[in-house]
């Protein structure tokens, strides 16, 4: 069997490099995307600015009015694909934008992307986001309990509802105290 020698080897790395570099530009991480920002906006209606993604976990800062007028964080930005990249849905990941506020209580969910093969009887409906609104991380998101299943698409809510609290809580973690979480 014939061997590659380092020159092939170090080629081979580098097209590799290339390639996941070329993913994570391609998939539109940017807060100068517009399709983002849009998101973003919906997560937090009255924010005026929107940070880098950072940080460890990864996520984005809301800003906007504080009560003394001046800018002030009102919460963070995250997708659940980058922080439970395990939890999948019936056919596929399912990649959310969660927004959640200082005090560890979701502002609103906004489902991005998934492949499942019920459409209009899955997680594409209204009703299904806005149920996640107000929960805070010490909510169970269980689904029977306090998040609705929907026929024929329980696979799908189960692991989207504990995508979205189990990245909630990883993101509280790293950037809230137990005070703040209320």
């Amino acid at each position: 069997m014939p061997r590659h020698n380092d020159s092939q080897r170090m080629r081979i790395s580098h097209i590799a490099l290339l390639l996941v570099l070329s993913s994570m530009i391609g998939d539109g991480q940017t807060t100068a995307n517009p399709e983002l920002q849009v998101n973003l906006q919906r997560l937090f209606p009255t924010a005026t600015a929107f940070s880098s993604k950072t940080g460890d976990p990864p996520h984005f800062k809301a800003f906007g009015p504080g009560t003394d007028g001046a800018e002030s964080l009102l919460g963070f930005v995250f997708w659940t694909t980058e922080l439970e990249p395990l939890e999948r849905g019936y056919d596929g990941p399912i990649k959310v934008l969660v927004g959640m506020d200082t005090r560890g209580r979701v502002t609103n969910i906004v489902v991005v992307e998934h492949y499942e093969p019920y459409g209009d009887f899955s997680i594409d409906l209204p009703a299904f986001p806005k149920q996640f609104e107000d929960k805070t991380i010490r909510d169970r998101f269980k689904v029977g309990m306090d998040i609705d299943a929907i026929a024929r698409a329980t696979i799908t809510v189960t692991s989207t509802a504990r995508a979205v609290r189990n990245s909630a809580r990883q993101i509280a973690r790293a950037n809230l105290t137990p005070e703040d979480v209320k």
